[in-house]
């Protein structure tokens, strides 16, 4: 690694524990006022380590002192929480209070204006309801009256202490819909995260060296800021939820990132960014990672959680 750079790597970590990981580096040249994507490695290139060997391996042989994931990397509130316990519905945990108190003010708040003018209320669920190309779906926020139907259903299954962290209330008031409409999913930090590896990448934690700086991303979240900032565009969206031509959304979505952000891209690592989702994605954290070194990421309320959040937010 170039003494002279600044660096950071991404990697996507979901799946199994036979994933084929990858693991993207990220590398600044103040020589050539340029971002080189440097290295872009999968877990089955490294015949002779298993995925947890090649994982530290990397970050030991580069000298990787700040690493972003797709994984949880902190705790629901019962995890860490020491008070005597009442259950889940009477939960008095200052930051679970806290947040259960402002999903009940949204939801009042919605219901009054409902209540205060219905037709008016009505009209505006209808504009809500239409789906149209033209439309953004970064139109308003989520938490923006009037509340959707989807986001007013998700706010009234409630805040769950063991399974919901506080970084996730935050990722629904903003991206709820907006996810669920770009993508068919939505956000739950441990909705697709086993048992298996969660424990997994606790065992590696443990293993890697002290001062590797940790930090968590969301690539559906990093996608729509990018659209946000007219790196790429609504049909680049569309295009990549789209089975049979992803792998050519990616590349073009990978070529707007290279030209718009100033990053060098080899024809080698484009054409395994086409072919492997999960290079992508290791791209695209490491594009968040790139913003959080030059500090344009937004800024995420303290929740009052033991150990704060490390949740990166590009601004692109």
């Amino acid at each position: 690694m170039n003494e002279n750079s600044k660096s950071i790597a991404g990697m996507s970590l979901g799946g199994g524990r036979k994933e084929n990981f990858f693991f993207c580096l990220l590398e600044f040249y103040e020589d050539k006022d340029r971002w080189f994507l440097t290295t872009l490695k999968q877990v089955k290139d490294e015949q002779k380590l298993d995925s947890d060997d090649a994982i530290m391996s990397w970050v030991e042989n580069y000298s990787l002192k700040q690493l972003i994931v797709d994984f949880p990397l902190t705790k629901p509130p019962c995890e860490s929480c020491d008070l005597q316990c009442p259950g889940t519905e009477s939960c008095h945990h200052p930051v679970v209070k806290k947040i259960r108190d402002q999903i009940e003010d949204l939801i009042a708040e919605d219901t009054r204006l409902r209540e205060e003018n219905p037709k008016r209320y009505e009209q505006n669920r209808n504009k809500d309801d239409e789906v149209s190309y033209s439309k953004s779906v970064l139109e308003k926020e989520t938490h923006d009256h009037i509340l959707s139907k989807s986001f007013k259903r998700r706010l009234k299954k409630g805040f769950i202490p063991y399974w919901n962290r506080p970084i996730d209330f935050w990722v629904w008031k903003h991206y709820y819909d907006q996810i669920l409409k770009s993508f068919n999913i939505s956000f739950d930090s441990y909705g697709s995260v086993s048992i298996m590896l969660l424990n997994r990448f606790h065992y590696l934690l443990r293993h890697l060296p002290s001062d590797l700086s940790l930090y968590e991303s969301n690539t559906c979240i990093i996608l729509l800021e990018l659209y946000r900032a007219g790196v790429i565009n609504k049909k680049h969206l569309i295009e990549l939820d789209d089975i049979n031509i992803a792998p050519l959304a990616r590349i073009q979505v990978a070529k707007e990132i290279e030209k718009k952000l100033n990053v060098f891209i080899y024809e080698k690592d484009l054409e395994l960014i086409a072919k492997n989702p999960k290079a992508f994605d290791s791209f695209l954290l490491a594009t968040s990672g790139k913003r959080l070194i030059m500090n344009s990421t937004k800024k995420i309320p303290d929740f009052g959680e033991k150990d704060a959040s490390k949740f990166v937010v590009p601004l692109f």
